[in-house]
């Protein structure tokens, strides 16, 4: 079945990526923003894709205030700032013009981490993957998107 599933999304157009499963039950994903590689959060509940203040200089972005307060992960109200016309590359799949929401991550790092789990950079949402026509498979731990 997995077999028939993975040759159906590749023989139209898709990539498959591979999502690791962290002890707090998040999907782990590597990604590269303008060139340099990151660690992610996958949600599908977060409704914008997101990076942390503190990894503004490492991924080259260019930051302007934001009005959006973003809220998540038991913090609400938190100020944000945004970066436009960002490159997103997620296996072979790669996205030109992003925008990321950026805002502290601390709250989300200190869970993780309480639990033995990596940090992260930030959290790749439903905007990207709608973008990508995503697909997961949970049982196999893929991410499949278009090319």
């Amino acid at each position: 079945m997995e077999q028939e599933l993975q040759s159906f999304l590749i023989n139209r157009g898709y990539t498959k990526v591979k999502l690791k499963l962290t002890k707090t039950n998040h999907f782990e994903i590597k990604a590269v923003i303008n060139g340099i590689k990151g660690l992610f959060i996958l949600d599908t509940g977060a409704s914008t894709s997101c990076v942390g203040f503190e990894a503004i200089k490492t991924f080259k972005l260019i930051a302007t205030d934001s009005p959006i307060k973003a809220a998540g992960a038991g913090a609400t109200d938190m100020l944000t700032q945004m970066s436009k016309k960002n490159t997103l590359k997620i296996g072979k799949w790669k996205k030109e013009k992003v925008a990321l929401i950026l805002f502290n991550l601390t709250h989300v790092n200190t869970a993780l981490t309480s639990h033995n789990s990596k940090p992260v950079d930030g959290i790749i949402g439903a905007d990207v993957l709608k973008k990508g026509k995503a697909i997961i498979d949970y049982e196999k731990k893929y991410l499949y998107l278009k090319l």
